[in-house]
């Protein structure tokens, strides 16, 4: 008999999801390394300006992931199997981390705890707005992403809560077109990445309506005209 080379869920889960976990640490850890140089007045990939190169960095790194929790299901399906699937959660809550790692640069670095300016600026900056606009819809996500939450909620209801997600990705994409100011390559190419996903969610929403209206009148009884 010939040993089966496919990797199995718990495979994927034991060996998969550590290693995943690790790699997407990595910027985070570029991010920690090279500002314990700058502290030490060592040379370091931060530049002139460490403030600013923090705070792009953290967002580009947030944006990155929420694309990418976005793209697994299509992802999926194009492979027509499950196993990416298992690691959407964590992508998801990675998008996440480097969000609330994006704003803690943010008001650390930049408004340096001065919550009156933040606030002005919030109000003053339509592409700051827009950006904790973002934030605000991502906290419940990152919340009610555990098993306990999903029973709680029950299935449906989860799925409903999660799809705003979708609105978390055009906001945040809105959010880093309006801040790289001039025309730029690569806002558009993050825009029409998200375009793309976006489509292939509305495809994959109305072929299922089509299926389902098909089921449902191959399910209605025929209505015979009887002879007069």
């Amino acid at each position: 008999m010939v040993a089966s080379t496919s990797i199995s869920n718990t495979q994927l889960r034991t060996y998969g999801k550590p290693l995943v976990f690790l790699l997407m640490l990595i910027p985070a850890a570029w991010l920690v390394w090279n500002w314990w140089l700058a502290l030490q007045y060592q040379p370091n990939g931060l530049g002139f300006n460490p403030q600013e190169t923090s705070n792009r960095f953290t967002g580009d790194w947030a944006l990155r992931f929420l694309l990418l929790s976005l793209a697994v299901s299509p992802l999926a399906k194009i492979l027509k199997s499950p196993k990416p699937i298992l690691f959407r959660r964590m992508i998801g809550l990675f998008a996440f981390f480097y969000v609330c790692l994006h704003l803690t640069s943010y008001v650390w670095l930049d408004m340096l705890f001065d919550w009156a300016e933040l606030w002005a600026d919030v109000l003053k900056r339509i592409y700051i707005t827009v950006g904790m606009a973002a934030f605000v819809l991502l906290i419940p996500l990152a919340i009610t992403s555990t098993q306990g939450w999903i029973k709680r909620l029950g299935a449906r209801n989860w799925q409903r809560l999660h799809k705003s997600v979708y609105a978390v990705g055009v906001l945040a994409v809105v959010h880093f077109i309006m801040m790289r100011k001039g025309f730029q390559i690569e806002p558009l190419i993050y825009a029409g990445i998200l375009a793309g996903l976006l489509s292939f969610r509305v495809q994959a929403v109305l072929s299922k309506r089509l299926r389902n209206q098909g089921s449902t009148r191959a399910k209605m009884p025929s209505r015979r005209v009887s002879a007069p």
